[in-house]
């Protein structure tokens, strides 16, 4: 099987799979290869974290035209995993010389499917982009062709706890990512002082309580199979409940937009965390830490392309965004020493204005955007300032 996952999080998904039971892993680009029975592909959807899918290899085969794809393709017994009645959908990932164009594969792959049907029932099923039955997977690496049915029937990073969310929400699965790269120890102190709707902190909930991330998740691609062991399911379901803890760390959120604020509540409560997360409406400078013990802070500010969806700023004020990320440096240094932050930005031009140097800086991707997570110790009694280079500040150290 092949769990895939987000760029910079495919040794995160290794260590999940590996505590999961995993055996034979291998890293692959946004994927961790594995082998496991019926039973673990049902508990890797219900218990990964970091995991988008959970794809099912099916055939293998070699194939250098579009013809030769169409022959390997119709021989599939697909009557085996579906009706003539039922839905389906190719999605094709290419890295091939032998073929130009994902979407011509995808209708090939689409032809060769239900021309088998046609013509042993006289019936072709239908195509739905939507809420397939069967979501086929086709990746082409050259001349070898690799099919999976994925099990999980759309990305895991659909919870199910979010109805409403703030303009640029924060994918579950990188959020739940984040939290885990940090090495939070799951008792001590976690603040996200730009919360949005409640991402971070309902995943650093759930990871704190070993509740599973997909728990309240509607359903899931593989209950839809024809083999379906729906016993099998319940006793894997109910195993991962009973591992469930009482654990509930000091965990706390401020936005400084009451409507996010609002919704971050309502994510929460979908969630049956309410009791657990306590948010505030407040700026991140007006926020004070929990007394006596240092912790983690782990966020997502706004990078200059979205603050005006935030209700803050215009993306094409330079000005401000660096301000922004001054006041965060100066909060950090000011009202949190003793903590860890991690910071997700694509603005690392603006993150220089925090005046800290991070370690390490590693690269994710929050939708299209090239980001990077920054660590930074907040030491007590020292500011470990890095000016930037264009600080008055810096220019008039660098005349004296």
């Amino acid at each position: 099987m092949v769990a895939q996952t987000l760029h910079g999080l495919e040794e995160v998904l290794r260590l999940e799979l590996l505590k999961l039971g995993a055996r034979d892993l291998e890293r692959h680009n946004r994927a961790v290869s594995f082998t496991g029975d019926l039973g673990f592909m049902y508990k890797a959807n219900l218990c990964l974290r970091t995991a988008l899918r959970i794809l099912v290899p099916l055939e293998t085969f070699e194939a250098r035209s579009p013809e030769e794809l169409y022959i390997s393709l119709r021989e599939i017994d697909w009557e085996t995993f579906m009706g003539v009645k039922d839905t389906f959908m190719f999605r094709v990932s290419l890295n091939s010389t032998y073929f130009g164009h994902s979407q011509y594969v995808a209708q090939k792959a689409k032809d060769a499917l239900v021309d088998r049907f046609r013509d042993k029932y006289g019936i072709r099923p239908s195509v739905d982009t939507e809420d397939p039955l069967l979501r086929i997977h086709l990746h082409i690496n050259e001349d070898r062709c690799t099919l999976s049915l994925d099990s999980s029937g759309g990305s895991l990073h659909h919870r199910g706890y979010r109805t409403e969310t703030n303009a640029a929400p924060l994918n579950e699965v990188l959020a739940a990512g984040m939290v885990l790269l940090s090495d939070w120890n799951k008792r001590s102190p976690l603040v996200d002082p730009f919360c949005g709707s409640g991402t971070i902190l309902t995943e650093a909930a759930m990871i704190a309580a070993n509740i599973p991330p997909n728990i309240h998740r509607a359903q899931f691609g593989f209950q839809r199979w024809n083999d379906f062991n729906a016993d099998l399911y319940e006793t894997i379901f109910n195993g991962a409940v009973d591992k469930i803890i009482d654990e509930r760390p000091i965990l706390w959120g401020c936005d400084i937009n009451g409507v996010t604020v609002g919704k971050a509540k309502e994510t929460l409560r979908n969630a049956k965390l309410d009791d657990v997360v306590t948010i505030r409406h407040c700026a991140f400078a007006d926020l004070e830490p929990p007394p006596d013990r240092a912790g983690t802070l782990i966020f997502n500010p706004p990078y200059g392309e979205r603050m005006d969806e935030r209700g803050i700023n215009s993306p094409s004020d330079d000005e401000s965004i660096n301000a922004m990320y001054k006041m965060i440096g100066d909060t950090l240094k000011h009202n949190w020493p003793g903590w860890t932050a991690w910071i997700l930005t694509s603005n690392m031009e603006a993150a220089k204005y925090i005046k800290l140097t991070p370690k390490p800086k590693i690269q994710l991707f929050n939708g299209a955007l090239d980001c990077r997570f920054l660590r930074y110790e907040i030491y007590a009694g020292s500011r470990r300032l890095t000016p930037h280079p264009n600080d008055p500040d810096h220019q008039n150290s660098e005349r004296d």
